[in-house]
C-alpha cells in the first residue's frame, strides 16, 4: 500500500468505526442520521457514500441487521449481539460519566449526547446491580445537587428545538427560530446563538438578532421557542461577548449590567448566612447587637429585588446608590 493512500485508509477506517458506534442495540438509524452526526464531528462526506458504506458493513459484520421495508434503511445490532465492543471502563470512569451525564445532560449539544450513549449504557452496566463496583454505585446515592429554591418541575422543551439549538450553537451557525414570548406574541426571526445557560428547572439562550444587525444580546426562554433550525450559514463568534461576564453582570437576573451599592439592617437569624457566604468580595458588616448592617457592591436586578423581599419584615433601611461607569 502507497504512503499517498494511507491517509484515506485510515480516514475510512476512522468513519467506519464511528458509525459501528452508533449503531443502536434497540431501535434503529439511518444513514441521514448518520450523515448529521458525522457532520457535527466534522468528518464531511456525501450521504451517498455513508449509504454504501453501511451496507458494506452489514454485509461485513452478520450480526448487523437492516430494515429494507421502509427508506430511508434502518440498521441495528442483532438482539443476540454485544455490538461492537468498546475499552471497557473502570469504575471510577463509569462513576464520573454517570454523574456527567445526570448533570450535565441539558448542557451537551444534542449530538454529542447521543454519540455518547455507547458509553453511557456501558457506564450503568458497570456500576449496575450484581457487579463488583459497590462504592462507586452507593456513592450515586451519596451525593446530589439540592436547589436552593423551592423546587419546580422544568418546563417541556421541544426534542428537535433543544437538538437544533445545540447543533447551532455548537458550530457557530446562524438559528432561525419561531418564538412565542411570556404574552403570547409570536415573533418569527434569525438569531446568532451566542450561549446556553441553566438557571433553576430552565434553560435560556443568548443570542443576538440578525434583523437588529447584532446590536445588542436578548435571552430567549428555550420551552418558548415554538420550532427552529440551524441554517448552513456560519457567523464569527463577537470578540466583546463572554458568557461568564454576562452572567456576572447580572442580566440572567433580569438585570441590565449596572451597579449598585447596596445596605440594608437585617436580623441577625436570617442575615447570619451572609457571614459565611458574602454577597461580593468587598461585603462590609456592622455588628448592631440584634440585628447586622451590611453594605456590599452588587448588580441591580429583579433577582435580587425579589430576593430582598423574601425577608419581609426581617429586613430595614434599604438604600441602594447607583454607581456611574467608569470612562
Amino acid at each position: 500500500m502507497s504512503m499517498a493512500k494511507r491517509p484515506k485508509t485510515l480516514e475510512s477506517v476512522r468513519i467506519a468505526v464511528e458509525i459501528l458506534r452508533r449503531i443502536p442495540r434497540s431501535g434503529k438509524i439511518d444513514a441521514p442520521t448518520l450523515h448529521h452526526q458525522l457532520a457535527e464531528m466534522g468528518i464531511d462526506r456525501n450521504i451517498k457514500s455513508i449509504q454504501v458504506l453501511m451496507k458494506q458493513l452489514s454485509e461485513a459484520f452478520p450480526d448487523i441487521e437492516c430494515d429494507t421495508t421502509s427508506k430511508p434503511y434502518g440498521y441495528c445490532w442483532k438482539r443476540s449481539s454485544t455490538g461492537l465492543n468498546l475499552p471497557t471502563l473502570s469504575a471510577q470512569q463509569a462513576l464520573l460519566l454517570r454523574l456527567a451525564q445526570q448533570q450535565l445532560a441539558d448542557l451537551l449539544p444534542a449530538g454529542l449526547l447521543q454519540s455518547m450513549n455507547e458509553f453511557f449504557h456501558q457506564a450503568r452496566a458497570v456500576l449496575g446491580p450484581g457487579g463488583d463496583a459497590i462504592l462507586e454505585r452507593e456513592w450515586l446515592n451519596k451525593v446530589r445537587v439540592v436547589s436552593t429554591t423551592q423546587p419546580l418541575i422544568p418546563p417541556k422543551i421541544d426534542p428537535a428545538v433543544f437538538k437544533e439549538t445545540t447543533r447551532a450553537l455548537f458550530g457557530n451557525f446562524l438559528l432561525d427560530v419561531a418564538y412565542r414570548n411570556s404574552e403570547g406574541k409570536n415573533l418569527e426571526t434569525q438569531v446568532m446563538p451566542l450561549g446556553l445557560a441553566q438557571m433553576g428547572p430552565r434553560l435560556y439562550l443568548v443570542c443576538r438578532f440578525v434583523k437588529y444587525k447584532y446590536s445588542d444580546n436578548r435571552i430567549l426562554a428555550l420551552h418558548r421557542i415554538q420550532s427552529a433550525s440551524a441554517t448552513i450559514f456560519t457567523f464569527d463568534r463577537p470578540a466583546d461577548f463572554d458568557l461568564a461576564r454576562y452572567d456576572a453582570e447580572g442580566h440572567f437576573g433580569f438585570g441590565e449590567g449596572e451597579k449598585i451599592r447596596l445596605s440594608f439592617t437585617i436580623t441577625k437569624e436570617a442575615g447570619q448566612h451572609l457571614l459565611e457566604t458574602p454577597l461580593s468580595e468587598d461585603q462590609e458588616v456592622r455588628d448592631l447587637g440584634n440585628a447586622l448592617r451590611f453594605r456590599s457592591t452588587v448588580y441591580k436586578t429583579m433577582q435580587l429585588e425579589w430576593w430582598l423581599r423574601g425577608f419581609g419584615r426581617q429586613i430595614s433601611k434599604v438604600r441602594r446608590i447607583a454607581i456611574k461607569a467608569s470612562g
